[in-house]
């Protein structure tokens, strides 16, 4: 039987109803621990687009991160932030932590370094995030080793989500398509889950 992992969802925000309905379907399907907030590509995200779906998230019982901006983050009282991978890693997240504060959580992703993973979650990181071609690999070393949680990023199919869980991923990152309608959503969401918990899954969403 799969290890029991919990969904962290990424979506594009946007403003209108229509990115408001999709993840208010998504957060009905299946119980969600995080929603990670990222702008469109070449843009930033703005406040008054951001702060309806930090409520939403927060009404529903998860928590909202807001993608690399720290200072937008608390001025929406969103729960924590999420730093990319970047140069000055360690820098970036002391001035996270040092504008959240220790109740909030600052999320590192690390783009396939081993050292810089164990040297953020020494410093304090809440959670370590892996994507990119050896995701599945540096999951499994993760979770065997440190008790400090792990997250696999960009997961696209159930299988994927069914072998991380046993490999010991302890968030399944799912990309919240952007077109998708409101039944697609809660189909998606409840097939990642039962795979993310060990459930028999009806849909492969590839």
């Amino acid at each position: 039987m799969a290890r029991k992992s919990e969904l962290y969802l990424t979506l594009e925000a946007v403003s209108g109803p229509a990115c408001l309905d999709r993840l208010a379907a998504a957060l009905a399907a299946a119980p969600i621990a995080s929603v990670r907030l990222v702008p469109r590509p070449g843009c930033a995200i703005e406040a008054q687009t951001a702060r309806p779906l930090v409520d939403l998230i927060q009404s529903r019982g998860a928590a909202a991160l807001i993608d690399t901006d720290t200072q937008l983050a608390r001025t929406l009282r969103a729960d924590g932030v999420h730093l990319p991978p970047g140069p000055n890693q360690a820098d970036a997240f002391a001035e996270a932590r040092e504008i959240l504060g220790a109740r909030h959580i600052v999320g590192v992703e690390v783009a396939e370094s081993r050292h810089s993973a164990m040297a953020l979650a020494e410093m304090g990181a809440d959670y370590i995030a892996f994507g990119g071609p050896e995701r599945d690999e540096l999951v499994a070393w993760w979770a065997e080793i440190f008790e400090v949680p792990c997250v696999a990023l960009g997961v696209a199919s159930v299988a994927s989500t069914a072998a991380l869980a046993r490999a010991g991923a302890d968030f399944i990152g799912l990309n919240l398509p952007s077109a998708a309608t409101a039944g697609d959503t809660q189909a998606l969401i409840r097939a990642y889950a039962a795979a993310a918990t060990g459930a028999p899954a009806l849909v492969d969403a590839s």
